[in-house]
């Protein structure tokens, strides 16, 4: 689903406009984002958990050449799937 499919059904479920669902999705994304970069954990009950995470430096190799190369350190989002989330995908 992209995010155009995904204003178009806020919108229809919300009984928005699509400019009013595009602008709630943006800001809801916006604030998570501005939250994660904080540091801050953002959890969705029933959906699920963003959590902010430190990747620590490595040893790699170039996929090309196979030569060693250091892989930089770097922050990543992870996400945790609530149990609402989960049943309703196994059931």
């Amino acid at each position: 689903m992209r995010k155009a499919e995904l204003v178009a059904l806020i919108a229809e479920k919300a009984d928005l406009t699509k400019s009013e669902a595009q602008a709630a999705l943006n800001a809801m994304t916006d604030s998570m984002t501005d939250a994660l970069a904080k540091g801050d954990t953002v959890s969705l009950i029933g959906f699920g958990t963003f959590t902010q995470r430190h990747r620590a430096a490595r040893q790699g190799k170039n996929p090309q050449t196979g030569a060693p190369m250091e892989i930089a350190a770097s922050t990543n989002v992870a996400f945790k799937p609530g149990k609402a989330l989960k049943d309703s995908l196994n059931s």
